[in-house]
């Protein structure tokens, strides 16, 4: 958290915030925020002076597009971005704060401090380990049925819960939005991924779109502390149907949801619905 529909919110909303803003100065209280390159003082000065021309995505990493650089941002576990005003007070936990020559500011703030921030040049995003082993984006045209059909029976063996985490095979999807495709799709999370059919292929991949807009729709999930641009919540965490929802019924039969822990992850679904064997 946040997954792929919160980042996607939250680019839209910086998109419309800071595009065309000049970098007046930067300043950085938590300097493990800052990966690449390892100097504070170096990455302050790579970027002040220059306007912020897009803000992108490519699964959960935010990247933008200041001068000749690209700014790769992971928001990790809880880190958020705000748009503020000079004389706003600065909160606790805020570790970067980017200073616009027009008096407003973009605030970074990680409660946890697992966010992370990486210059790169411009068209070499692919150079960062993590952006390089992505998965197809699940809401471009490109990833068709037959794309991930073919994804996933390069799998020798694996959970399908465990898979779909793994980036490279999709790129985006956290705990919280896998737990709901498989339900939505009526696969067990310990099904073997390789081995499920090509009808079930076909509804996760049906899932995963129609879950991942929706979400996207809503403006994510504020399930935790997660926030836009704007400071809003978002709408999708009250359309969750199997999720933090342990031992309520489930929508479609009324059976308890069920949460156990596969890969030391939290996992809900309902042992009805989504039978491990047909």
């Amino acid at each position: 958290m946040p997954e792929l529909p919160e980042v996607e919110t939250v680019r839209r909303g910086l998109a419309a915030l800071v595009i065309g803003k000049t970098i007046e100065k930067i300043t950085v209280s938590l300097p493990r925020i800052i990966r690449t390159p390892d100097d504070v003082r170096q990455f302050c000065m790579m970027l002040e002076g220059y306007a912020i021309d897009a803000v992108e995505r490519r699964g959960k990493y935010l990247l933008l597009s200041i001068g000749p650089h690209l700014l790769v941002s992971h928001l990790r576990m809880e880190g958020r971005y705000g748009f503020y005003h000079r004389e706003d007070p600065v909160e606790k936990h805020t570790h970067v704060i980017f200073h616009f020559t027009d008096g407003t500011e973009l605030r970074y703030k990680d409660v946890r401090q697992f966010g992370t921030m990486d210059i790169l040049p411009q068209g070499r995003h692919q150079e960062l380990p993590g952006l390089a082993t992505l998965g197809p984006e699940p809401l471009d045209r490109s990833f068709t049925p037959e794309v991930f059909i073919r994804a996933l029976r390069a799998r020798r063996s694996g959970k399908i819960k465990a898979l779909l985490l793994d980036q490279s095979l999709v790129a985006g999807l956290g705990n919280i939005y896998v737990d709901e495709v498989l339900f939505q799709s009526g696969i067990h999370p310990e099904a073997s991924g390789p081995e499920l059919s090509d009808r079930q292929i076909v509804a996760l991949h049906r899932a995963i779109v129609a879950v991942l807009t929706q979400s996207v729709e809503l403006g994510g999930s504020s399930v935790k502390s997660y926030v836009n641009g704007y400071g809003q919540e978002g709408g999708m965490q009250h359309q969750l149907n199997v999720y933090g929802r342990e031992d309520q019924p489930c929508p479609n039969c009324g059976t308890l949801i069920v949460k156990t822990r596969l890969g030391g992850r939290g996992t809900h679904f309902c042992p009805t619905c989504q039978p491990l064997h047909d």
